[in-house]
């Protein structure tokens, strides 16, 4: 997968997952957070499917992001405004 691609399948899938999991974060943030989700989504989904097409990509891409930031909310740091 090229690095446009994977940066333009992160976004959306950072878009999706801070969406779904119901938090604000900057733009760069969640860029961040779909960039790594595809990451680790497309690394999972590597080892337990043979052959992956472009939704099952971004399935997997929106499940990392989604993991990253159940993560992020456990164990990053605490905002006291919220």
């Amino acid at each position: 997968m090229s690095i446009v691609l994977l940066v333009i399948i992160g976004a959306a899938a950072g878009f999706i997952a801070t969406r779904l999991m119901r938090i604000e974060a900057d733009i760069i943030t969640t860029i961040a957070i779909g960039i790594f989700g595809a990451l680790i989504g497309g690394l999972v989904l590597r080892l337990l499917v043979t052959v992956m097409g472009a939704v099952a990509g971004l399935v997997g891409a929106i499940l990392g992001a989604l993991l990253l930031i159940w993560l992020w909310q456990t164990y990053g740091p605490k905002n006291p405004r919220r």
